[in-house]
């Protein structure tokens, strides 16, 4: 009995030496989910953005003509940048660098523009500073309203290969409308004609994994004309293409895992089939010198 211990003793130590030795991120021969399991998906909560960003430019008191105008500023790197005229989302995009450089549309008359930050859980850091401008806009006053985009997501994304759909609200001006989407990876823009205001919708399959600039931009019948920048999101490994299409950003692969220490996997699997054997060797080895010292030492 006490050989037997012994042997499992053994066998403990050298399993627990192979669990501490496996590459991290290692799946075991286990496949899930099993029969009569239950997935369970949830998030960590965190604290919101601490700091937000700030307006550089355009400066309080300008007065501008033309649409679209850049909204320029500071950031905190890796949050998305939200841009807000009247409380109302005009534009947004990914601060990778520290810095941000949006184009903006601005409604007729005055403009309070302000940025807010969001991180992953979506949620919101503290208010930039606020710059009000006025756009005079002579083509309202011509045609008595003019054509603007908005839409409830400032980034969206699918996986490489798979349809990405976009809401859009698409409201003011005079129909037929022309919609033009540069997805900003270097393909063609897609056009598409809209009879009436409303709820739209643009579409695009990526090729590439990547974070891309997405400007949509909509003309009416009178020619009045609205912008919208968004951020489009290819998901997965970013390779070369991706980053050299117009977009920023990082990426990891679909299933969240380390593919190099996927390949290396079956390491411990070759190392434990000697290290069994002679853990077995040992301890029979073991058991078998110790019955012979019992025996000597027993009286004949």
């Amino acid at each position: 009995m006490k050989f037997a211990i012994i042997r499992r003793i053994a066998m403990a130590c050298c399993l627990s030496f192979l669990v501490a030795i496996a590459p991290s991120g290692v799946a075991w021969a286990v496949q899930n989910p099993q029969t009569g399991s239950t997935g369970v998906e949830g998030t960590v909560a965190s604290a919101p953005p601490a700091s937000g960003g700030t307006i550089t430019t355009p400066t309080n008191g300008q007065v501008f003509t033309s649409v679209p105008i850049t909204v320029n500023g500071l950031c905190p790197k890796g949050l998305l940048v939200k841009v807000f005229a009247n409380n109302i989302f005009v534009g947004s995009q990914n601060c990778t660098t520290g810095s941000y450089s949006i184009q903006v549309n601005l409604f007729s008359g005055q403009n309070d523009i302000v940025i807010r930050v969001y991180d992953g859980l979506d949620q919101p850091g503290p208010d930039s500073n606020q710059v009000t401008v006025t756009f005079n806009d002579q083509q309202t006053a011509l045609f008595g309203s003019r054509v603007s985009l908005s839409s409830s997501y400032a980034q969206r994304g699918a996986n490489p290969g798979d349809l990405l759909t976009w809401p859009i609200i698409l409201s003011g001006g005079l129909g037929p409308y022309a919609i033009s989407t540069d997805w900003g990876d270097n393909t063609p823009a897609t056009l598409q004609s809209e009879p009436f205001a409303g709820n739209i919708t643009i579409s695009h399959t990526y090729k590439t994994a990547g974070v891309y600039r997405v400007v949509v931009k909509a003309t009416d019948h009178n020619g009045t004309e609205a912008f919208l920048q968004l951020v489009g999101i290819a998901n997965g490994q970013i390779s070369q293409a991706g980053l050299n299409a117009n977009s920023s950003g990082t990426g990891s692969n679909g299933n969240g895992s380390n593919g190099g220490n996927s390949k290396k996997a079956w390491i411990p699997g070759a190392i434990s089939i000697p290290l069994i054997a002679v853990t077995f060797w040992l301890g029979r080895r073991f058991e078998l010198t110790a019955l012979r010292r019992q025996l000597d030492r027993t009286p004949r």
